[in-house]
């Protein structure tokens, strides 16, 4: 389900959006560390299913938000003539990218 945002409205979830990103992205790096000692392959793969788990219910979460996930811990809010931009572990809502742009694209917000 699309949905256009407005700058406000972007803003006032980025709150959520970054509180879930933050508990995600934590909960990702302590999977990283617990790969980085484990004793076997299977461990190390079960980590790796551990941390697509985790990638997975986080881009889940920001779906149900309404944003779109373009990356890991990174979402795009659709105006209906591009998209407000974001990546953790940005403080604000800063940046903003026609649909053919891209990330690479994103210009600051004035």
């Amino acid at each position: 389900m699309s949905r256009a945002w407005t700058f406000e409205g972007a803003r006032a979830v980025l709150p959520d959006v970054r509180a879930r990103t933050e508990r995600a992205a934590e909960a990702a790096e302590r999977l990283v560390a617990a790969r980085e000692n484990a004793k076997s392959a299977q461990q190390q793969a079960r980590i790796d299913r551990e941390i697509q788990a985790v990638i997975e219910r986080w881009a889940r979460e920001m779906e149900a938000l309404g944003a779109e996930v373009k990356g890991v811990w990174l979402v795009d809010f659709d105006t209906g003539s591009g998209y407000y931009c974001w990546r953790w572990p940005e403080e604000t809502l800063e940046h903003f990218h026609g649909y053919d742009d891209g990330f690479a694209g994103r210009m600051r917000i004035q």
